[in-house]
């Protein structure tokens, strides 16, 4: 089974974890619309969306490179109506956009906290709506949210309140359009991985390379994605799914092959439950 001819929808994907998802479909034959708002380099931050569109189509896929900001309603209906103009409908759909800041209540500026909420909740709640009504139309749809599982601990909550209020808003959209949309068949689901990921986030913003050293590849969350479009969608829908566990199930047993220079234990990511934790084989250090 691949993912050739589908076309995805993807916010934010011109580089890190959207980016490698993207890089999987394409490696099918998919057709993938980048729509995010790096149209210039970034000093500190590698790719834009040409340089994303380059890769896809070097991967074996067509790429439209649509300047969008998720925040802005019209920007992602032209980005909607385009993807649509040029493929012929969407069937995948991932929220992956997001923006983070690791602060408590009072050193959180507003205008941060306008930002977060606007890019990860409202953003992946814009998004959805303006694909679903061609998701309708797919054969197999999906809605994939970069999001994590709905775990109401006070200790996600008490180091940044207002980031973690943001990410679970985007749970909190894979829990009810799961279910207002099942009669159409489509899938939303939540993925989220089990430790750190080396991204440039978590290079500028979360512990540089000491952190990244003992993080997995992007590579992990773009195959796992992979595994999860492929399932039926009336029969996959409502989950909030750890990257580790969906290729488990998938038969993978060794996970050396997404963190070739880890030397010791990974570092465990934040929302993940302990029983996850407690369930999975690999050496991972929590320090929450």
């Amino acid at each position: 089974m691949s993912l050739k001819g589908k076309t995805l929808f993807i916010s934010g994907g011109s580089r890190g974890i959207g980016l490698a998802i993207a890089l999987r479909a394409a490696r099918d034959g998919a057709n993938v619309t980048i729509a995010a708002k790096t149209a210039e380099p970034h000093p500190k931050l590698p790719g834009t969306i040409y340089t994303a569109a380059e890769e896809i189509e070097q991967a074996g896929g067509k790429a439209l490179p649509m300047l969008c900001d998720i925040r802005e309603e019209a920007q992602v209906a032209e980005a909607v109506a385009k993807t649509v103009e040029k493929f012929g409908g969407i069937d995948i759909c991932v929220n992956n956009a997001s923006a983070i800041q690791l602060t408590g209540t009072l050193e959180t500026d507003m205008k941060r906290y306008d930002l977060m909420h606007q890019i990860n909740t409202r953003g992946t709640f814009l998004v959805s709506k303006m694909c679903i009504p061609h998701l309708k139309l797919a054969s197999n749809p999906h809605i994939l949210n970069l999001a994590p599982p709905l775990d109401m601990k006070a200790k996600w909550f008490k180091n940044h309140v207002a980031y973690t209020m943001a990410k679970f808003g985007m749970s909190m959209c894979t829990l009810g359009m799961s279910a207002e949309f099942a009669k159409d068949g489509i899938a939303v689901n939540s993925l989220w991985p089990i430790s750190t990921i080396d991204t440039a986030a978590v290079r500028n913003l979360l512990g540089g390379a000491t952190v990244a050293a003992m993080s997995r590849s992007p590579d992990i969350m773009a195959d796992a994605a992979h595994a999860i479009f492929m399932r039926p969608s009336r029969e996959t829908s409502g989950n909030f799914y750890i990257d580790e566990e969906v290729l488990r199930a998938e038969g993978v047993s060794d996970f050396s092959v997404y963190a070739p220079g880890a030397t010791g234990p990974l570092a465990g990511d934040f929302f993940v439950p302990d029983e996850v934790f407690a369930n999975s084989n690999t050496k991972i250090r929590t320090t929450f």
